[in-house]
């Protein structure tokens, strides 16, 4: 286990940089998980991080101690940092004290969609992007497919949204999603409060490309074209609209009752 006491220290100035820009996150290709749940989800499905980043009150906690403990027996790099500075570069209020940073994975779109997935175009709130990938991997989706204008699925926001569920699914960002779904192999099915079809009335027994759009303009007026189906989800009240994140979940629930009914 490595201490650093000094701000000045060129890696804590680089963890720095990662925790508090958007910019040096994507530049680096590198993120970091803050929590023990994140941290122990990371372990469990996809092995030792980069680096595991702990403060010096968290060596006294049982659980984390155990992830320092596990990691140490693979060899890992373990960082300690007193309280100030670890608390400096996390963004978890109270948090127990431990990070992971993970490198970011980089996916190339090679081959038509086949099975089940998510598509977002240009949905920005970070809440509702952690949201709808733990809405997908509970529902046993595996493949998302973000746009440009997309919030970057790798934010510390994200992360904390989606509670783990990044590590059972491949996410694949800036993709060109008109192309996609022209070349898709599988019903294409965007939401949308002018539709005059109901979710319900569609056959979902059968591989699903799931289009959500933008939490004020919806999905692309060029993207909504090329979808198999439109439709809309009943709702009763005054309301004008479903929140992207509650559709989505809606969505990829009705699916799998289809399928388990």
């Amino acid at each position: 286990m490595k201490t650093i006491t000094s701000r000045d220290n060129a890696q804590y100035k680089d963890l720095v940089k990662l925790a508090g820009s958007a910019q040096a996150r994507r530049k680096s290709g590198r993120t970091l998980l803050d929590g023990v749940h994140l941290c122990q989800s990371y372990l469990q499905l996809r092995g030792a991080p980069e680096q595991c980043i702990v403060g010096e009150t968290a060596l006294h906690n049982r659980e984390v101690m155990e992830i320092v403990g596990a990691l140490q027996a693979q060899h890992a790099h373990v960082l300690a940092l007193p309280d100030a500075l670890y608390n400096a570069i996390s963004q978890v209020e109270h948090g127990v004290g431990v990070m992971f940073l993970i490198p970011t994975p980089e996916r190339v779109v090679t081959e038509p969609l086949k099975v089940s997935a998510v598509l977002l175009d240009g949905v920005q709130d970070p809440g509702n992007v952690g949201s709808i990938l733990r809405s997908a991997a509970a529902a046993g989706i595996t493949q998302v497919y973000c746009s440009a204008g997309t919030a970057f699925c790798w934010s510390p926001k994200v992360l904390r949204a989606a509670m783990g569920a990044h590590f059972v699914l491949d996410i694949f960002e800036n993709v060109d999603l008109p192309a996609l779904v022209s070349n898709s192999q599988v019903l294409s099915l965007a939401t949308s409060g002018y539709a005059t079809q109901r979710l319900y009335d569609v056959n979902l027994r059968q591989p699903v490309a799931w289009l959500f759009g933008h939490e004020g303009q919806g999905v692309a007026h060029d993207l909504l074209a090329l979808a198999s189906h439109q439709v809309v989800i009943p709702h009763a009240g005054q309301v004008e609209s479903l929140n992207v994140a509650a559709c989505a979940a809606v969505c990829f629930f009705e699916q799998l009752r289809q399928n388990q009914g």
